[in-house]
Parts: C-alpha cells; structure tokens; sequence
C-alpha cells in the first residue's frame, strides 16, 4: 500500500485533536472536535480548515485565454483582473473531467485550482491539449491553501491583514501579496461552505505559522480548527457540487446542475460542448434534485432510488444535516420523476423507505 500524501500541516493536527483518515490518497483531518461542533462554529462563528491537498497550476504565455476557452466551460473572457470564476473542464462526451476555480491574476495570466484527486489527471489533460504560446506549472508542492469560513471570518483574519481592508475583497475575488503577520498570501473572497470566508493561498512553508496566527486571532470569538466532515456536511447543505459524488466522467455540468458554469452560447469552441448543445437540445434524461426522508433513514452515497420496481437513479450525497436535523439527500435521477413533491423510495440495507423530492439549495446564508 503507498504511503499517503501529506500537507504540510500534517503535524501540526495532533496538537488540536485531529483525526486523520485517507482521502483521496492524503491523510486529512476528518474532525478536530465533532464535525457537528466544527459545522456549527462555521455557520455561527467561523471555522478554518487546511485545504492545502488542492492542487494549483499556474498557466502563462500569450495564447493563454484562447487555450482556456477552448479547455473551461465557462467563459473565461469575462474574468478581469484580480476576479475568479467557476468553472468546468469537460470530455468530448460531455462528462466532467473536473470542476475548478480560475483566477486571473493578469492578462496572459492564470491560476487554475482543482480537486486534489484529480491533479496528476487534470495536468496531463491540459498539457495534452497545449496549443499556442502557453506554458503551464504545476504549483501544487510549492502552495499551501487555508480556508477561514463564516459569519465572522472577516473579522478575524482583518486582526493579521494590517492595513489590507478586506471588506474591499467581494466575492469572487482577491488581492494578491497581501500582508498576513509578516507573510504574504493571495486572499480570495471564496469558498466550499455556503458562508461569507476566504481561501488564504501561501507558500508551504508559511502555513504552520498562519495556521496558528488565525487561530490565535480567533481565539475570543471561538473560531475552530475543521476537518473534512464539517467541510462536506457545510457544501452538502448548500447544494455545492463534489467531484467523485455529484460529478464524474460518466455525469455531465448540466445534469449535475452546475449549468451556469457551462457558456454554450460563448463564440469559442470548448472541449465537449457539441455533446453539451446535444443533451440540452434532446432534453436531459437525468437531473440532480434534492430529496427529504419521510419514513426514518438516512440517505447514503450510491443508494438506489426506485419508483415501484424502476430503479431510477441513486443517491449521490446524504445526511442527517447538522444544521436542519432533517434526514436529506441529493440523487441524480430520471428527468420524468424528478418533480417537487414526487414520492420516491431509497433503497437503504435492503429496506425501501419512503422520500420526497424537495427544493434545493437546502441551507442559504442570510444577506
């Protein structure tokens, strides 16, 4: 079996109770405390959370615009300066190769951030298809990436920015070379929770020390280390999409109802897109909708979903939510049974328990 990547703050867990478990080839926190603590320190207070297994590829040169119109399915033309945009990179089929942010730290500049399972993937896939004056760097090893998210996020990390005003980052955008006690980072108004927070890029070696800053400088407001539970329950609620569960080769952008990240209209051609024109032409066979427990159960990861005897599609994410107390799922399912208030069955250790297709998103922050 091979070892398991670390992040650089691999060691620093124990210190605060981590308990690592294997995720995606890396060891990472699970929880700290209880992920329905770390849940509700994010969603009342704020939470931080070691995002540095995320992989980050620099692309440069000339051509680079036009090579990422041609790779992402948004459109990358609308980004200015110091913006990030959500994006997809899709297969000629139409399934997801993955989903990533793209930031746009200058003309001919680019930042690309992707799933940690799929970095080696997505790095071949882009060097695969290089055309032009463009030239791509794998940062990964060098970047190390913390995530501070909730309500008072902005507060405490303003305690180490010094004279960067972070309320003047909105969403969906940084400042790059900001000064965090003596370090700089690139500080992103972002994040994977469904709350107000940023994503804090630096250099690895900086990351145990701000790790530890941020935690200091929240100390009075109760701000929490988070694991990967808290992390998943958080995005859960607010319908964000993850690679492996709600997208894959085999599922489209569309089906997984990230569409608004999918630009079929934009004049470039991308990867995918004629398949993509197809499936919305033809109407999609498939759709992610939220469901909600009637009968006591809990809906799991690849549960089956039935109507009578047709099984119907499965369960992609679900929980008890920390946040609702309600049992709830998302399922990709057959278009023609995906209607709100349609009763349906999950199939859960060989029980069919009743469920209902409920709106989505099922937790939205107030403004």
């Amino acid at each position: 079996m091979s070892e398991l990547k670390r992040t650089p703050l691999f060691e620093v867990y124990k210190e605060w109770g981590g308990k690592t478990i294997d995720f995606g080839g890396w060891a990472l926190p699970v929880q700290f405390s209880s992920i329905k603590e770390e849940h509700e320190a994010v969603r009342t207070r704020a939470g931080l959370f070691d995002v540095s297994h995320m992989g980050e590829v620099e692309v440069k040169g000339s051509d680079s615009l036009s090579f990422l119109q041609k790779m992402m399915t948004n459109d990358i033309s609308k980004i200015k300066n110091g913006g990030a945009q959500y994006t997809a990179m899709c297969y000629e089929n139409g399934g997801t190769v993955d989903d990533l942010l793209v930031y746009k730290i200058e003309d001919n500049h680019y930042l690309l951030v992707v799933n940690a399972s799929n970095i080696e993937k997505d790095y071949k896939w882009l060097e695969d298809h290089l055309t032009g004056d463009v030239t791509l760097e794998n940062l990964s090893e060098k970047t190390a990436q913390l995530a501070i998210q909730g309500p008072l996020a902005e507060k405490v990390l303003q305690k180490l920015a010094g004279e960067t005003d972070l309320s003047g980052i909105g969403f969906f955008k940084f400042q790059q070379e900001v000064n965090l006690n003596g370090k700089k980072a690139l500080v992103s108004r972002t994040g994977y929770t469904g709350e107000d927070g940023f994503e804090v890029y630096c250099n690895a070696e900086d990351v145990v020390d701000l790790w530890r800053d941020i935690l200091t400088a929240g100390q009075e407001d109760g701000v929490i280390p988070c694991g990967l539970g808290a992390r998943d329950t958080l995005r859960f609620e607010a319908v964000l999409a993850l690679y492996g569960q709600e997208l894959s080769a085999e599922i489209s952008p569309l089906e997984a109802g990230i569409g608004f990240a999918v630009k079929l209209k934009k004049e470039n051609d991308f990867i995918g897109k004629d398949a993509l024109i197809q499936q919305k032409e033809q109407g999609l066979t498939r759709k992610l909708v939220g469901i909600e427990m009637i009968d006591r159960g809990i809906p799991r990861h690849g549960y089956p979903v039935y109507i009578g005897d047709q099984l119907i599609g499965e369960v992609t994410t679900g929980t008890q939510s920390p946040s609702l107390k309600r049992n709830i799922g998302l399922a990709l399912i057959k278009t023609e049974f995906s209607g709100l208030e349609s009763e349906v069955e999950i199939e859960i250790r060989g029980k069919r328990l009743k469920a209902i297709v409920v709106p989505t998103p099922f937790y939205k922050r107030e403004q």
